[in-house]
């Protein structure tokens, strides 16, 4: 059984560089048809799909948010990591690592993501930008 579990500062300044990372055990981040991705959930609203990096090291990212997000992974420690720059407090959030499990890929209309297709989550951290 995979789990995952983020971690990383609970509070940020705005304009600075928020930094998460999700260490992944039971399972390799580098194994065939998964995508390891981050979620993230603003108070009083819906969940938010940031990105996802694959098991090939390629990258995937909200249109919305791409500018701002960097996915990368480390595979010596079976980690993979979210960089979010220039944070505003309309980032706080409760942000979670998930694996994908049917990635539907990018297009020039976005990304499709199914909820229903994230097989394995972390228990989310909160992140809070204020000065």
């Amino acid at each position: 059984q995979v789990q995952l579990q983020e971690s990383g500062p609970g509070l940020v300044k705005p304009s600075q560089t928020l930094s998460l990372t999700c260490t992944v055990s039971g399972g390799s981040i580098t194994s065939n048809y998964y995508y390891w991705s981050w979620i993230r959930q603003p108070p009083g609203k819906g969940l938010e799909w940031m990105g996802a990096i694959a098991n090939s090291g390629s990258t995937f990212y909200n249109p919305s948010l791409k500018s701002r997000t960097t996915i990368s992974r480390d595979t010596s420690k079976n980690q993979f990591t979210l960089r979010l720059t220039s944070v505003t407090p309309e980032d706080t959030a409760v942000y979670y690592c998930a694996r994908d499990d049917r990635f539907k890929g990018c297009s020039g209309y976005g990304c499709s993501v199914d909820w229903p297709d994230f097989g394995s989550w972390g228990q989310g951290t909160q992140v809070t930008v204020s000065s």
